[in-house]
């Protein structure tokens, strides 16, 4: 498959989201809670902002499926299983980091991935509307921030652990603390800094920018840890990067879950250092 006009036209629906959610950036939004949203309440409310962006993510978007007989997976939307049919599959958030959009964070974006029945991602495109800035790759053709080639470097002396919540209140904090020590130790490092994110999306954004870094997950039994798009367009970009994004134990992401969405029964484990 010809990768390069699809991630096109994925950065154009990106785009096209970013603009409608830009327009009520400075507006209080009203939104409801999703019944079944999982255990985070951060993956529990939903804004007509969300939907209308889903909407025109799927003008540019639906074209393609048929063109190229493709599913689909969107969050605002109900699974209709076709993802375990076709060989490949879009897999859309329209509004990742819905609550910080709500609280006037900049932690938000929009998430684009197309995703192989395998569950390997093979385009990402990442859209922040509060710098503007877009993210996007596709297997084979490398990574680019806006329209330059993303090359990371590692300017730090220490390592960054980027999450959601304070280290405090992480899951498995002695094992968590001992694996970003032994981190520091394997590569030189003076120390580790936590820095505390938005959305799962940018989450990993932040893993690149701020190298070395990382993002941990451990598994757990609650439903939660992120949903299948919270982490297939970011995946793509790592793996075309030569970085870490895998689960929690070092094995590929299942990121075509057939008994659930999330991802809380493998974990989570990005890394921008080698």
């Amino acid at each position: 498959m010809n990768l390069a006009p699809l991630k096109d036209i994925a950065i154009e629906a990106a785009l096209a989201a970013g603009k409608i959610i830009k327009t009520y950036m400075d507006e209080d939004i009203e939104f409801v809670e999703k019944a079944d949203g999982g255990v985070n309440y951060a993956s529990q409310v939903v804004t007509k902002v969300d939907k209308e962006c889903e909407d025109e993510i799927l003008k540019h978007l639906i074209p393609t499926c048929k063109t190229h007989d493709l599913a689909l997976l969107t969050e605002e939307t109900e699974d209709n299983g076709s993802r375990f049919e076709k060989d490949y599959f879009w897999c859309i958030d329209p509004i990742d980091g819905t609550l910080a959009f709500i609280k006037k964070e900049p932690d938000f974006s929009v998430s684009i991935a197309l995703v192989a029945k395998d569950g390997t991602p093979v385009i990402g495109v990442v859209y922040d509307p509060s710098t503007d800035m877009l993210y996007h790759g596709a297997k084979g053709h490398g990574v680019y921030k806006n329209d330059e080639l993303w090359e990371i470097e590692n300017k730090n002396n220490y390592l960054t652990f980027v999450h959601d919540k304070s280290l405090q209140a992480t899951h498995q904090i002695d094992d968590l603390v001992e694996i970003l020590n032994q981190t520091v130790e394997n590569h030189n490092l003076k120390r580790f800094k936590v820095m505390r994110g938005g959305g799962s999306v940018l989450n990993a954004i932040n893993v690149l920018h701020h190298a070395p870094a990382c993002l941990i997950k451990h598994p757990k039994k609650e439903i939660g840890g992120g949903s299948l798009w919270d982490f297939a367009a970011t995946a793509c970009l790592f793996h075309e990067l030569g970085y870490r994004a895998s689960n929690f134990d070092g094995g590929p992401l299942d990121l075509n879950r057939k008994d659930s969405i999330f991802m809380h029964h493998e974990g989570v484990y990005y890394a921008s250092f080698e």
